[in-house]
């Protein structure tokens, strides 16, 4: 923690501060909330137009806050901490930023796709297409962690549960990189493409899909949904747009955010590295430590439907309150030593939320691909190092390396 964070009086520390996120989530700033503030408020100086909100700091608090959606709504204002990032009636289209009944009605529709046995089925085709990534790097002595390797691997898995062509892997990539990355001027630079015309050619391409499963239906997500059916009625256009936009935003980014987080640390860690390419049976295990360490989002957002009091504090209706899933995984009161990684430890955590109705519709997909990815790497690469200082996303929503330059040793 810096001098000046450390003398700062607690109810100034602001963490809509983009410089605190430099160098990813800060830590050190959420540990002492955690301590002395656990409900903190935060007045967003520096971003033009936005209110200040509420931080959930600790894992119980964040847990509560998930599953009470009468009192902190997801519809009523939006999921992220600025408003602006991202328009809100996009936000609200996407079952993610819904309420009951809506959201349940829409998102039991998506679960169709993601039962264990299509997820089990697509097992053999998230290797093919890691093992067909991976040849494409052998022979180089460098390459970068990010764009060579998780980039094109999430984006094709996810890809290819959609049913989306190979040709469309890019511009999917772009609209996740682009449209997540809150905070980071590099990746939401002004008058370069805003992300309404992201999402305007992303429901584009998706409508134009959509028209054609209604004419030649496949076997895949975007075909299921097209023809998917609750007590009698069908999604419009507009909401599998939005839902696919979501999945393809999460599948690109989530799994990539984790994979290269993890792999940063154990480059980090030799020893923990080793232990892995040793016995890749702990690979599962270490798995879920990297989800606690390395959340690949690091908040989402409620709004308070009617004033209440919660951790001591009044919060009003109408104000943004900001659950920190990098803060609540390492709630000192949940894990010992919790800023150390453990490949052993298989903890508990709050990657995939926090409980209720919002809990991540693709974990099992997540789970396996990481497990894959991190298995065909380690046995491809079993003695990678850094091959110089990596990069990371300056976001207060995505929290991922931008990029992880490795030599095969």
């Amino acid at each position: 923690m810096s001098s000046g964070m450390a003398e700062k009086p607690i109810e100034d520390v602001d963490l809509g501060d983009v410089s605190l996120w430099e160098q990813g989530p800060p830590h050190a700033v959420f540990e002492r909330l955690r301590k002395e503030d656990p409900v903190h408020w935060s007045e967003m100086a520096g971003w033009e137009g936005e209110s200040g909100f509420w931080s959930i700091t600790k894992a119980e608090d964040v847990h509560a806050i998930s599953r009470d959606w009468e009192t902190f709504s997801s519809e009523r204002g939006g999921i992220l901490a600025a408003d602006h990032s991202v328009p809100i009636e996009f936000q609200n289209a996407m079952f993610i930023g819904m309420d009951p009944p809506r959201h349940d009605r829409i998102k039991n529709l998506f679960q169709r796709g993601f039962t264990p046995k299509r997820i089990a089925a697509h097992e053999d085709e998230i290797r093919v297409i890691t093992t067909r990534v991976l040849d494409g790097l052998e022979g180089r002595s460098e390459f970068e962690l990010v764009t060579d390797l998780a980039q094109p691997v999430v984006g094709r898995v996810i890809g290819s549960f959609l049913g989306a062509p190979e040709e469309d892997d890019a511009m999917w990539a772009d609209f996740a990189n682009r449209g997540l990355a809150l905070g980071d001027d590099e990746l939401q630079p002004e008058g370069e493409g805003t992300v309404l015309e992201l999402i305007q050619k992303g429901v584009a391409r998706v409508i134009e899909m959509a028209a054609d499963r209604r004419e030649n239906p496949t076997d895949d997500l975007t075909s299921l949904l097209v023809h998917a059916e609750v007590d009698g009625e069908r999604l419009e256009d507009y909401e599998i747009a939005s839902g696919f936009a979501l999945l393809v935003s999460a599948g690109n980014d989530s799994t990539k955010a984790t994979f290269s987080s993890g792999m940063l640390a154990l480059l980090r860690e030799p020893d923990q590295l080793q232990r892995l390419v040793e016995d890749p049976s702990m690979i599962p295990v270490a798995v879920e430590e990297f989800l606690r360490m390395f959340p690949a989002f690091a908040h989402f957002r409620r709004t308070a439907t009617r004033d209440v009091e919660f951790g001591g504090k009044k919060i009003r209706e109408g104000d943004k309150v900001i659950m920190w899933y990098p803060s609540s995984n390492r709630d000192e009161s949940l894990h010992k030593c919790p800023h150390t990684m453990d490949v052993e430890r298989n903890p508990d955590h709050q990657a995939f939320g926090a409980g209720g109705r919002h809990f991540c519709l693709g974990t099992a997909l997540a789970r396996l691909e990481l497990k894959i990815l991190f298995e065909e790497t380690l046995a491809r690469f079993p003695n990678l190092e850094l091959a110089g200082e990596p990069s990371i996303v300056r976001s207060l929503f995505a929290n991922q390396p931008r990029a992880i330059p490795v030599r095969v040793g």
